[in-house]
């Protein structure tokens, strides 16, 4: 059984045009997917993928271009796996991603997002040298979110459910739910060091936590937007 997170207690000021933007785009490029053959969503994700050995590898830098480094870590943010994939993620982006951008506003929400899924990017790479299996998903870049708004807004309570029980809800605070969800990626992370990764795929644990961290720093440094009201909670 799986803990959902399905909403918070956070009253917001600002309408989250950022996120409903990047979760309706994430759900447009999934659609786009689901159009195309078996050998053409291979394709897609090949060159649209993270994949480490063209970054880590003599053969691979040999032929990397700026382009061929840049856009697959950006592409990647909005590529998906299935629908699990897909879903899971933006219902964690629509519950966490509103309250940070209303706190940071919409254009430091947007440098936070993309810096994170770069950073947790860079560090799927480095720790996954040589692997030849591409990486695809929003995760580091949520990853971020959740990140600074651990760090911003521990005390507001998260409404959860265990899925598939969908008809039983509890709230606990938000400093457990991201505390406990950022163990679970370390420790994963952790587990597959040890595992040979060049040709086996699975999820990028270490992107989640680059991101993590990422978002953290990130949401340390940015000021809360003058007039956002991020500390009125509901009881």
């Amino acid at each position: 059984m799986v803990p959902l997170p399905l909403d918070d207690n956070v009253r917001r000021t600002t309408f989250w045009f950022c996120t409903l933007a990047i979760i309706l785009a994430n759900l447009y490029v999934f659609w786009l997917e689901l159009s195309l053959t078996g050998n053409d969503v291979n394709r897609l994700i090949f060159y649209y993928g993270i994949v480490p050995a063209r970054y880590t590898t003599a053969r691979g830098l040999a032929t990397m271009t700026p382009a061929g480094f840049v856009v697959p870590i950006f592409a990647s943010m909005f590529l998906h796996a299935g629908w699990l994939h897909v879903l899971g993620n933006m219902l964690f982006l629509y519950v966490f991603g509103r309250t940070v951008e209303d706190r940071f506003g919409h254009f430091k929400f947007l440098i936070l997002y993309f810096a994170s899924g770069f950073a947790g990017a860079l560090m799927h790479i480095y720790l996954n040298a040589g692997s030849r299996v591409p990486s695809i998903g929003a995760g580091g870049a949520i990853a971020g979110v959740l990140g600074a708004y651990f760090v911003t807004t521990p005390g507001a309570r998260i409404k959860l459910t265990i899925f598939p029980l969908i008809f039983w809800t509890f709230q606990l605070p938000a400093v457990l739910v991201l505390g406990y969800w950022f163990l679970i990626q370390f420790i994963s992370g952790y587990a597959m060091l040890a595992v040979e990764t060049a040709t086996q795929g699975g999820t990028a644990w270490w992107a989640h936590v680059g991101g993590f961290i990422t978002g953290m720093l990130l949401g340390l440094m940015f000021g809360q937007r003058r007039g956002a009201a991020s500390a009125s909670f509901d009881h």
